[in-house]
């Protein structure tokens, strides 16, 4: 078993399995094994006592035996290929992403079955100076008593990843909410900016006829010079409700607007080469999430930032069918990547109600579900997300493929960005 385990486990990056989640399927596969062996030694009391009853030669009791042993090894390849099933869709079709403390949770019923399979075994047949005592004749309890242990010591792992998938479940719950509450901020703080601007537009609606009875009366009075700064004093006020950034398409203007205002009034430098793909099937509302959660998580990082030059670079451009979405941003140069989805985990206290000494739970890192959505997003249009780092630079880039003409199949073309 150890050796078995040991070979699997060295061979986990050619296996593609991670190897934590190969060490539980080798404790869970052992586990069940011995149980099924347990549960099969007490039918092989019964079946062999039943089969050797009549055995009056040497050659029938060769035979029966020989016949019990095929049944009970029949019995218990099946009984065993039956518990492998029910372990399997407790697991599902895919791998789970486990830390060293699940790993340890999960692996002690297991550990526990092997252990008590190993110790039972050794007392089912003693020898003592040629003398054979059976564990059986001596503890007729004993018949009923293991297998009852051994299907106690199975549910109750059945019962553990159930219950383990149940709080991967509910850790998928709260990372929704955790955006949906992203969202909704994001919503409020926008609404809270169009109410301004409304309230200025009504202010300026007011504020209009007596700009044009100032106007009409300098006109009159043929203060022409002095009409042209009144008018320029008013585009001023009015250039307020443009938005700063012009890309070609309303909602990622208003995106980069007002998180390049936001850089501004947290003293970021802020450049924008940002213009959006023209036809190719592009849905604005995908690329303003994407657009979106990088900025933010640029943002935030460098607000972060204590010391060095504070600056986020965003830019845009399409080339035939692909799309390139790339942000370069400064940061404290401090990131801890989650070896399972290979996306930063959040260092924040208020995400992550452990020590900054230890590493943050993946499930609790705004930052990754951020990225997990752009990488979502990225993934409809056939496309990647890529990370990387450069000394105190963090860089996302992203690849987009547009769906082409019309009558195209909208099947991913596995091409790379022309130029890159």
């Amino acid at each position: 078993m150890l050796v078995t385990m040991g070979i699997l486990t060295a061979c986990t990056s050619f296996l593609g399995i991670d190897r934590k989640f190969l060490l539980l399927l080798c404790a869970l596969f052992f586990c069940i094994r011995n149980l099924s062996v347990i549960v099969m030694r007490s039918a092989d009391y019964f079946s062999s006592s039943f089969l050797l009853a009549g055995a009056d030669t040497l050659e029938k009791v060769f035979l029966l035996a020989a016949l019990d042993c095929v049944l009970i090894d029949t019995l218990q390849l099946l009984l065993f290929s039956l518990m492998l099933c029910a372990i399997r869709r407790q697991l599902g079709g895919k791998g789970l992403a486990l830390h060293i403390r699940e790993l340890g949770r999960l692996l002690l019923l297991p550990a526990a079955g092997i252990l008590f399979v190993n110790i039972c075994i050794r007392f089912l047949i003693v020898n003592d100076d040629g003398h054979i005592f059976q564990l059986y004749e001596q503890v007729p309890m004993a018949l009923g008593l293991l297998p009852t242990v051994a299907a106690l010591l199975y549910g109750g792992t059945l019962a553990t990843l159930a219950s383990f998938r149940k709080i991967l479940a509910l850790q998928k719950e709260r990372d929704r909410y955790l955006v949906e509450q992203q969202q909704l901020s994001a919503i409020r703080e926008r609404m809270a900016q169009l109410e301004q601007t409304y309230d200025a537009v009504r202010r300026m609606k007011h504020e209009m006829r007596g700009h044009l009875a100032n106007i009409k009366g300098l006109a009159e009075s043929g203060s022409y010079q002095d009409i042209d700064h009144y008018i320029a004093r008013m585009e001023d006020g009015l250039s307020l409700f443009e938005p700063v950034v012009h890309t070609g398409n309303a909602i990622t203007d208003v995106i980069i607007s007002d998180k390049q205002k936001s850089a501004v009034f947290h003293g970021v430098e802020f450049r924008s080469e940002f213009r959006y793909p023209v036809s190719c099937g592009y849905d604005a509302y995908d690329i303003g999430i994407i657009l979106s959660n990088l900025l933010q998580n640029a943002l935030e990082a460098c607000m972060k930032q204590t010391d060095g030059k504070k600056y986020i670079f965003l830019s845009g451009r399409q080339k035939k069918r692909f799309f390139l979405i790339d942000i370069r941003n400064s940061f404290n140069g401090e990131v801890y990547f989650d070896r399972h989805t290979r996306l930063p985990i959040s260092t924040k206290e208020d995400d992550c109600a452990i020590s900054r000494k230890k590493m943050p739970d993946p499930a609790l890192s705004v930052h990754g579900i951020g990225l997990s959505n752009v990488r979502k997003e990225a993934e409809k249009y056939c496309g990647n997300m890529d990370i990387q780092i450069d000394g105190k630079e963090f860089r996302v880039t992203v690849l987009l493929q547009g769906k082409g003409r019309e009558g195209d199949s909208g099947q991913c073309a596995h091409e790379g960005f022309p130029g890159t």
